[in-house]
């Protein structure tokens, strides 16, 4: 093979000198599997190696290059040995500490020896210290370096040095051949944007003149020209997901008037104008025969469930069947009882279809779903399993968006097709998307925002307690439920272990009715059979049990409207969208609420400024930015949406004020080269482009 021929995208790593087989393994954990992988590989930061600092000039925590003399070396003794000696340059001393050294290192620090040292100042028990720095004789020292050091993201069994030599290779390869320019030139100057292959030899070796801070912060212009690119190679992946999912057609669906009629009046309230508005938006989505793609995002308790009850009527009238799917048992239960509620009493069939069914009470919902008998049905992950097949379905409802990801609500909408048509998918979320995550995670659906909570819902007021103020908080429970209220305790762990979890909240249940004796109190979580949970959650809400004691399971659907204050332990383990979530469990009545977020001490800085937030505001909008600034997209998305969006350069936090730049790129490019899109695709999404195909 002609490799001078080869694109580098196609060139492998073993192209490159000292690359054989295990090489490559290791490089293979880093995602590196070409030569302009290694180019896409940027440095993590930079070490300054191209000047000399004078030793009375030295700052703490910062690396740097010094030279002087060796005044003074010996071993102290303290808590562990050490090898100290003192330097000096004139402008000041400086103490080199080695805890690991051998006799010829003892041998060759000895006073009067002239060195040239690279490390970090810190702050040590005789002023500024370096600990263990990289150092070499003046005598033999070479001139200083004329660029800054990339310090590169790595992986056991590679040495910067190694990554650093392989990056040196690849750029050489980048001089013969640089990788294609795929942003059209016009896009570029309207943009601002700098030629590709300048941007990646710069960062790789920046000049001595260039602006660290700005490099280490990922702003400068070379930076932003890389995650430009890859911020739209995900839009535009997004954009085509749509364009392929609409090119293909869905049934129209029109609402039967008086059906609509026959259900708002059976409802004891009448919907907000939000809710109409909101409704209108998804109607004239259905009646289209290309398939709705929207999301309705509300605060906790805003009635986006009603609005997907109307959608599902619509779609019934028509003669197609709705399939709601949520993430949790416990949800999907909620959804059950609430649409069975709505939809029975008009004849409506409902379907039920989880992991947890016998295999013959599942046998049978299966039948009614391939048969048509069942018009809506109501369940978990369970939906989208091979085996599950509809008569016809024309309406997906998917509940908590985040939690699946982009290739499991693919994967359902795979189950509706029939005749060339797909089904049309209602998303709901109440856990609000910031602006900046529904542009980028979300650019495939149009959103539709409940913005107005029902009348009679009363704010909750929340308070931040020390651990330690425990039996106030118990007596508090015990007032409150004294006077006829309903209380919860939530339990949280920091491992994710569903048997922990329930361990852990049976302990607190059991302490809970010792220091209670008088209150009926309840327990729930993950480990109960589906039937235990649903028998306890429906006594807590016949108003049998006084105070719930839950693990998170509770985050989502249950509706108590007696249940007035929240206990929740240990907040600071959770995401603020989560704890906004539990604390929408209660002010769902007229009574005052409270929710009480019972920290453990010490209080990190960050978990003090989190805590504070859920205090200060009920806006589930303002918590969500928060939550975004405070933990970052992949936290606020969760995992599994992330997932199809792993940034190599770009972060959606730090380069927001591109993402309108990238919207508008992204429009230009589909309608004038629309060849270019895929490539742009390929080079950076590589492997996770495969749900494009679905």
């Amino acid at each position: 093979m002609n490799q001078e021929a080869v694109s580098l995208d196609r060139l492998p790593v073993t192209a490159l000198k000292g690359v054989g087989d295990r090489l490559a393994e290791k490089l293979a954990k880093l995602g590196l599997h070409s030569v302009q992988d290694v180019l896409f590989h940027l440095p993590l930061r930079y070490l300054d190696r191209t000047r000399v600092t004078p030793i009375g000039a030295l700052q703490p925590n910062v690396n740097a290059v010094i030279e002087g003399e060796i005044r003074a070396a010996d071993i102290v003794y303290g808590r562990r040995r050490s090898l100290v000696c003192r330097l000096q340059d004139g402008s000041g001393t400086i103490t080199l500490r080695f805890f690991h050294f051998s006799a010829a290192q003892k041998q060759r620090l000895t006073p009067g020896t002239r060195l040239r040292c690279f490390g970090e100042s810190r702050r040590g028990a005789s002023g500024l210290e370096f600990y263990h720095p990289e150092y070499e004789s003046l005598d033999e020292a070479p001139a200083l370096e004329q660029r800054l050091t990339p310090v590169y993201p790595a992986t056991e069994g590679l040495t910067q040095l190694r990554m650093r030599s392989l990056a040196t290779q690849a750029l050489v390869w980048l001089e013969r051949q640089a990788p294609a320019e795929l942003l059209p030139e016009e896009l570029r100057r309207e943009l601002h944007q700098v030629p590709l292959a300048e941007a990646l030899r710069y960062l790789h070796a920046p000049p001595r003149d260039a602006d660290v801070h700005q490099l280490l912060e990922g702003e400068h212009p070379y930076q932003q020209r890389l995650a430009f690119e890859e911020l739209l190679a995900h839009h535009l992946s997004l954009l085509m997901l749509r364009q392929q999912t609409q090119a293909e057609g869905a049934p129209p669906i029109v609402p039967d008037t008086r059906l609509e009629r026959r259900f708002l009046e059976s409802l004891p309230f009448e919907l907000t104008g939000a809710q109409q508005r909101v409704h209108r938006e998804i109607l004239a989505d259905l009646a289209k025969a290309s398939p709705m793609l929207r999301m309705v995002q509300g605060d906790v308790g805003s009635g986006k469930t009603l609005v997907a009850a109307m959608a599902a009527l619509a779609a019934v009238a028509s003669g197609y069947q709705v399939a709601i799917m949520a993430p949790t048992e416990i949800l999907a239960e909620q959804h059950r009882n609430n649409f069975g509620a709505w939809l029975a009493p008009l004849d409506i069939e409902l379907g039920w279809l989880t992991g947890r069914l016998t295999p013959a009470k599942r046998r049978a919902q299966l039948e009614r779903l391939a048969s048509g008998e069942a018009q809506v049905v109501v369940g978990t992950h369970a939906l989208f399993q091979q085996d599950v097949t509809f008569a016809n379905l024309g309406l997906v409802v998917i509940d908590e968006q985040h939690r699946f990801g982009v290739h499991q609500r693919l994967e359902l909408r795979q189950k509706g097709s029939h005749g060339g048509r797909r089904p049309h998918q209602l998303i709901m979320t109440a856990t609000p998307i910031p602006r900046t995550l529904a542009m980028s995670a979300y650019a495939d659906l149009d959103t539709s925002t409940i913005d107005e909570l029902p009348p009679g819902r009363t704010p909750v007021t929340t308070v931040v307690i020390s651990e330690q103020r425990r039996p106030e908080v118990i007596e508090r429970v015990s007032r409150a439920c004294e006077q006829g209220r309903q209380a919860y305790w939530v339990c949280t762990l920091i491992e994710e272990s569903e048997t922990l979890a329930a361990q852990a909240a049976e302990v607190s249940a059991e302490n809970l009715r010792e220091a209670l004796p008088q209150l009926r109190v309840g327990l729930v979580h993950g480990r109960l059979k589906a039937k235990e949970k649903e028998q306890m959650m429906a006594a807590f809400k016949a108003g049998e049990v006084d105070l719930l004691v839950a693990t998170t399971v509770i985050e989502v659907g249950v509706d108590v409207p007696n249940a007035s204050l929240m206990i929740i332990e240990n907040p600071e383990r959770l995401g603020l969208a989560q704890l906004h979530q539990l604390r929408g469990r209660v002010g769902r009545g007229a009574e005052a609420s409270h929710c009480v977020l019972l920290y453990g001490s010490p209080l990190s800085r960050q978990g003090r400024e989190r805590l504070g937030v859920m205090r200060d505001t009920s806006d589930g909008f303002v918590i969500a930015e928060r939550d975004l600034q405070l933990r970052g997209p992949g936290e606020v998305l969760g995992t599994r949406q992330t997932g199809d969006m792993q940034f190599k350069i770009a972060d959606l936090e730090r380069d927001a004020p591109l993402l309108p730049r990238v919207q508008k790129g992204a429009q230009q490019l589909l309608q004038t080269h629309p060849g270019l899109c895929q490539s742009i695709i390929e080079r950076w999404l590589g492997e996770n482009r495969r749900y494009l195909r679905v």
